[in-house]
C-alpha cells in the first residue's frame, strides 16, 4: 500500500533488533518529515560508523583509531576485564569505577551451538595475559551456562600462572544479557567479585 521507496525504507528499518512493522513505520515517518540536512547527517553516520569503526588489534573493543582510548591510556591498572562483547566495555565505562583494562571475546563458548574456544579467540587472550603482566583477571560475562563454561575454561587455561582470577558476583539474574541490567546491580555485581572455584 506504501510507494516503493517508503516501503523499502521501513522493511530496512525491521533489519534492526527489536523494530517490527509499527515502529519501522514510526521511524520511516519520521525521517520524511526531517529537514533534508538531517537526513542527510543521518544517513552518512551510518556510513561514517560502518566504514571507520574496527576492533582494537589489542582489546578486540570498538574503536575509530589505530587502537582504542582505554589501550592508548597509560593511566589504566594493571587487572583486566575480560567480557563477551564491546558492548559490555561500554556499559563498565558509563559506572566509572572500573580503571584497569578489557579484553573482548567473540561470544561464549557453546558447544550446543557449535562454539568453540577457537571460534572465540580464546588464544589472544592467552597471548595478551602472557605478555602483560595483569595482577587480576575478572570475568564479566552474564550468568548462563554458557558464561560459566567459559569462566571454566579461562580459569583451566591460566590458572597456573601467578595470577588471580576472579568472576563478578552473581547479583545478575540467570540469562540476563548483560546490556540490560541497571547500573546498581552491575556496580554490585562488580565489586562483589569472587574466585573462579
Amino acid at each position: 500500500m506504501y510507494p516503493g521507496s517508503l516501503n523499502e525504507l521501513i522493511e530496512s528499518f525491521k533489519y534492526l533488533p527489536g523494530i517490527g512493522e509499527k515502529t519501522a513505520e514510526r521511524m520511516a515517518f519520521a525521517i520524511l518529515e526531517m529537514d533534508s540536512e538531517k537526513v542527510e547527517n543521518f544517513s552518512s553516520s551510518i556510513m561514517d560508523a560502518k566504514n571507520n569503526i574496527h576492533r582494537c588489534p589489542i582489546c578486540n573493543s570498538l574503536t575509530d583509531k589505530e587502537k582504542c582510548l582505554i589501550c592508548s591510556d597509560d593511566t589504566r591498572g594493571n587487572t583486566l576485564c575480560v567480557v563477551e562483547d564491546p558492548k559490555s566495555v561500554f556499559l563498565f565505562e558509563k559506572l566509572g569505577l572500573f580503571k584497569g583494562k578489557y579484553h573482548v571475546l567473540k561470544g561464549l563458548i557453546s558447544p550446543l551451538d557449535g562454539v568453540n574456544p577457537e571460534d572465540i579467540e580464546l588464544e589472544k587472550l592467552i597471548d595478551r595475559v602472557k605478555k602483560e603482566e595483569f595482577q587480576e583477571l575478572i570475568l564479566a560475562f552474564k550468568p548462563s551456562i554458557e558464561g560459566e563454561t567459559t569462566s571454566l575454561y579461562i580459569k583451566r587455561i591460566l590458572g597456573d600462572m601467578n595470577l588471580s582470577i576472579t568472576k563478578i558476583a552473581s547479583g545478575i539474574p540467570m540469562g540476563a544479557d548483560m546490556e540490560y541490567i541497571d547500573a546498581m546491580t552491575l556496580e554490585r555485581a562488580l565489586m562483589d567479585r569472587k574466585n573462579v572455584e
